[in-house]
């Protein structure tokens, strides 16, 4: 224990505070009642559709005159009928179901389903890798 000296004793008081109060906790309801208690002035008010979500719907958007005014009927393009017959036609002519076919191209049995029943969004790389795993084009002229 050589070099630490003699040991001294520091009788200076520590005082602990505690913090003042944040905004949440003045806004709280044990607070507010104890203010009243204390006679404090207390400013009370009401905030305008405080706590609902009227704003967000009441409200007709800008757009709804728009929408309504449009008269323009939207639908994704489908599969051609030229394509959903030679599709099905190639496949057969490989003696391959549809499970086989969408391993084949990495895809899920229920695309190949969707594309010949014509409910398909065509994708065009989807077509190319049918038309490499069936040997043969299948949009266009062959």
């Amino acid at each position: 224990m050589a070099g630490i000296g003699p040991i001294r004793q520091d009788w200076e008081p520590v005082v602990v505070r505690k913090k003042a109060p944040t905004a949440a906790a003045k806004k709280d309801e044990k607070a507010v009642n104890a203010a009243r208690r204390a006679g404090a002035e207390i400013e009370t008010m009401r905030k305008y559709n405080a706590g609902t979500n009227k704003a967000a719907s009441s409200g007709t958007s800008l757009n709804t005159k728009r929408l309504d005014d449009d008269t323009e009927n939207l639908a994704h393009e489908r599969v051609p009928s030229d394509l959903k017959k030679n599709l099905m036609q190639a496949r057969l002519d490989k003696k391959m179901t549809q499970a086989q076919l969408a391993q084949m191209i990495n895809e899920k049995p229920q695309v190949i389903q969707e594309y010949e029943s014509g409910k398909a969004i065509p994708n065009q790389q989807i077509i190319g890798k049918l038309e490499r795993a069936l040997g043969t084009k299948l949009r266009g002229k062959k």
